[in-house]
């Protein structure tokens, strides 16, 4: 699983004058906790000043929430004691692409830096994944990964005379039950369905291919006005630009059409969620998959091991050991928590079984797969989740597995075996964010670990801020539930 070499442009400071000759600006943008793309518009002599050594940027985006209120508890990064000074925001020039809906604007992703320390910043998500691939490259090793997406899309009432407005402008004033879905009913794997659409349909295809965040896979699923995607494999690192920068244009493209992507993990009760399954492979510096066992284990403790490698079987002991401390990375909002219940297709329990997607972690190994697409797929992040985060916790913890040996804590998901009943074999996994946070911070969980201290404490704080505005909030379902009756 080698990936793609004519799309990983490698780019240096002197190719910048030549690359950007006919513009005139340049947009960069670098990434919050929330997995939300922050940045700004420049001139093309203040990029090409700063390309190298980096720029000052206000800390205050890993000071304050998805909606710009400041965290109710000051964090270290930004505070009011560092007057929320600047970090420093040094450009990935091997992430330049162009913007095809803004007049093919030239475009790069930045990566934030203390700037005393030259270090990442502790919460920089670009940075916490570029860590952990550090790790695996200090042993000659790589990973390879690919990302799926499915989200909901609602059509924004309008008149003809005006512009489409956004769906939150909407629920201003309106019930979000009103929003119409972009098409009714349940159908996946509709050939007619995108027809309603087609024009938005292929528009989103083809600018993400041009957008470098190119779709093997498009289709629709199951739920109404429900889209999948899934991206094609690559580094795991560029696998993650790619995912964050697919929602970008998705969100984008679809504005022009009155349309609103949802990319929360479960916007309909009643309804499957939206999932953003992982899927991440080792290989060699030669792109070898190292997951697959070159001889079949005539005796494996469980058949569903059989194919799979010491390095693989380790590296899954360590996915399962500590998936329940890394929660909040892979289910980070109060509603991701509404998507993983039992019966909608979504894991509750630390499990895992050859082809089961019933399970948290499926390995895809032969007999069902060639030898070279050897990896698992992790089942339990949601759409709502930041790509680098859950690329990051995979990463640490298949790796502590394969340093520590860790051996796999329990058996397979049997087939048929129903996901959190009575016959669940594996742990349960948190049920709430708050559950999930307090074991994400308490003294000595894995998280701590394999993520330090600095991490844990940003990032948990940034959680514990989410659950006090939930605390807070005085819901529509409170209000008719005892406006009348209480």
């Amino acid at each position: 699983m080698a990936p793609d070499k004519q799309t990983t442009p490698k780019i240096t400071a002197d190719d910048l004058p030549a690359l950007l000759e006919n513009d005139n600006s340049v947009k960069l943008a670098g990434i919050d906790v929330d997995g939300i793309l922050r940045g700004k518009l420049v001139s093309k002599k203040k990029f090409l000043s700063v390309a190298s050594s980096g720029f000052g940027f206000c800390s205050i985006i890993f000071g304050w929430d998805m909606h710009d209120m400041t965290y109710i508890q000051e964090l270290k990064v930004s505070t009011k004691e560092n007057g929320y000074r600047d970090i420093i925001a040094v450009p990935d020039l091997n992430s330049f692409r162009r913007i095809p809906w803004e007049n093919n604007v030239p475009f790069f992703l930045v990566s934030f830096f203390d700037p005393d320390t030259n270090e990442p910043v502790a919460p920089c998500p670009r940075g916490l994944l570029k860590t952990q691939i550090d790790k695996l490259a200090e042993k000659g090793y790589g990973a390879m990964a690919g990302a799926e997406y499915e989200f909901f899309q609602f059509k924004t009432p309008s008149s003809p005379s005006e512009n489409p407005q956004s769906a939150a402008a909407y629920l201003k004033d309106n019930n979000h039950h009103s929003l119409p879905a972009l098409t009714e009913g349940m159908f996946g794997y509709s050939l007619t369905r995108p027809v309603h659409n087609q024009d938005y349909y292929y528009d989103i295809f083809n600018t993400c291919e041009t957008f470098r965040c190119n779709l093997e896979g498009w289709h629709t699923e199951t739920g109404p006005g429900v889209f999948e995607a899934a991206l094609e494999f690559n580094e795991i690192q560029e696998m993650a630009d790619r995912a964050s920068l697919f929602k970008y244009a998705v969100k984008s493209v679809a504005t022009k059409y009155g349309i609103t992507p949802c990319f929360m993990a479960k916007p309909k009760q009643g309804l499957p969620g939206n999932s953003g399954h992982v899927h991440v492979s080792l290989v060699d510096k030669d792109g070898k998959n190292l997951l697959f066992r070159e001889t079949p284990d005539p005796k494996p403790r469980y058949p569903d091991l059989a194919h799979l490698s010491d390095l693989g079987r380790h590296f899954l002991a360590g996915l399962l050991d500590g998936l329940p401390d890394v929660m909040p990375m892979v289910a980070p909002t109060i509603n991701s928590y509404k998507r993983l219940v039992e019966n909608f297709w979504a894991p509750v329990t630390v499990s895992w079984g050859l082809e089961n997607r019933a399970a948290s972690i499926r390995i895809i190994a032969p007999p069902t797969s060639k030898p070279g697409a050897t990896r698992f797929e992790i089942r339990v992040p949601g759409a709502d989740a930041n790509p680098y985060y859950v690329m990051a916790a995979v990463l640490a913890l298949g790796w502590r597995g394969v340093e520590k040996k860790l051996e796999i804590p329990c058996p397979p998901l049997g087939k048929g075996e129903e996901v959190g009943g009575k016959t669940d074999i594996g742990v349960r996994l948190a049920k709430s964010l708050k559950e999930a946070t307090d074991r994400f911070t308490k003294i000595g969980s894995v998280a701590r670990e394999v993520f330090g201290d600095d991490f844990v404490e940003h990032y948990g704080g940034t959680r514990d801020h989410e659950i006090r505005q939930w605390e807070e909030a005085v819901t529509d379902w409170e209000m008719k539930r005892y406006i009348e009756t209480v």
